[in-house]
């Protein structure tokens, strides 16, 4: 087995899942178009050494649809020898593709691979494939589904966390996303989104709420009341006869019953929106040694990626070079790559 190192990481900014949102007008391929050619500029990457590109897509339909990844392959016009193939293991699937792209590598199969995610969940909510697993009826009774959602204010619930609970806890991520924004901590990893005309779209997370107060949060209705009236809270309390009722102390900023958003991961290189992120797998550094690139982090000491597992964060806000040698890898959550 050989070892898989990260060269590099970057993502689009987290866009609103909504209408509003700064993104919405950019397609998921857009935005993977955008990222992926981020990575190659800012590594002098000859794509034609490239040998997959894999990315997960919880909801591959419509403009997602149609296997996106070789479609950005050829949209950011990288060589035609790349491939592209698309996967969906649900929330998990930008860190799946990282996975496989890492997999590949170290078995030796493949030298060079980017791995991530694409969501545009301003213009494809959750659940628009119409799979069984949301809209069959039987299914839902059979396997006792309930969304991820209604799941969390249930273990919420069970816990005896209360709606403060919860938003303090969310009010206290705010704050130290504003203040991590502030100290330029994303500023290595994220790639700004423009238009066809150049026009700037958004160049950072539109999510983080500096401002936000408890007073604020409280006055958000639940995100998945409605969800849950809908079956899915009947369908938990079936399974959990020692409650009652489910009370739904979680918000996302909407009413709609659905949390949205976009974005893109890539391992590898890659480029979309659910804000996008993109990694690059690849065995022996030494081999790979015109691919480092020389900047003020070239002599910062790595820390070393197991064998068949890259490792990075959900959502690709590090940015953290692995190995002796830089890889390349990008992301982003909520609308982007």
């Amino acid at each position: 087995m050989s070892t898989a190192y990260i060269y590099d990481h970057v993502r689009t900014p987290r866009g609103k899942g909504k209408k509003d949102g700064r993104l919405h007008q950019a397609t998921p391929v857009w935005l993977l178009r955008t990222l992926l050619q981020a990575l190659q500029q800012r590594n002098a990457l000859d794509t034609a050494l490239v040998d997959d590109l894999v990315l997960g897509c919880v909801t591959p339909v419509g403009e997602q649809g149609a296997d996106i990844a070789r479609t950005a392959v050829l949209d950011a016009e990288w060589a035609v020898t790349v491939a592209g193939v698309t996967q969906s293991r649900f929330c998990a699937s930008g860190l799946e593709s990282v996975n496989l792209a890492a997999a590949k590598v170290a078995s030796g199969f493949e030298d060079l691979v980017v791995g991530g995610g694409i969501e545009s969940m301003s213009r494809w909510v959750m659940g628009s494939d119409g799979g069984a697993w949301f809209m069959d009826p039987r299914i839902n009774h059979k396997l006792g589904f309930v969304p991820q959602g209604v799941g969390a204010d249930l273990i919420a619930t069970l816990e005896g966390w209360h709606r403060a609970d919860v938003d303090a806890y969310a009010l206290r991520s705010h704050h130290k996303a504003a203040a991590a924004r502030a100290e330029g901590r994303f500023a290595r990893s994220i790639v700004p989104v423009h238009d066809i005309a150049g026009l700037l779209m958004l160049d950072h997370d539109e999510t983080i709420r500096d401002k936000a107060s408890a007073d604020a949060m409280a006055k958000l209705e639940p995100s998945f009341a409605m969800m849950g009236s809908m079956g899915f809270d009947a369908t938990a309390l079936r399974r959990y006869t020692t409650v009652e009722r489910i009370e739904h102390v979680h918000h996302a900023g909407n009413s709609s019953g659905i949390g949205r958003r976009r974005g893109a991961d890539a391992g590898g290189i890659a480029g979309g929106r659910r804000e996008g992120r993109a990694e690059a797998a690849c065995p022996h550094p030494r081999r790979r040694r015109h691919r480092q690139r020389a900047d003020d982090h070239a002599d910062r000491p790595h820390a070393s990626v197991p064998q068949g597992a890259a490792q990075g964060r959900h959502g690709g806000q590090g940015h953290r070079p692995v190995g002796g040698q830089r890889g390349l890898r990008g992301g982003a959550d909520e609308d982007g790559a």
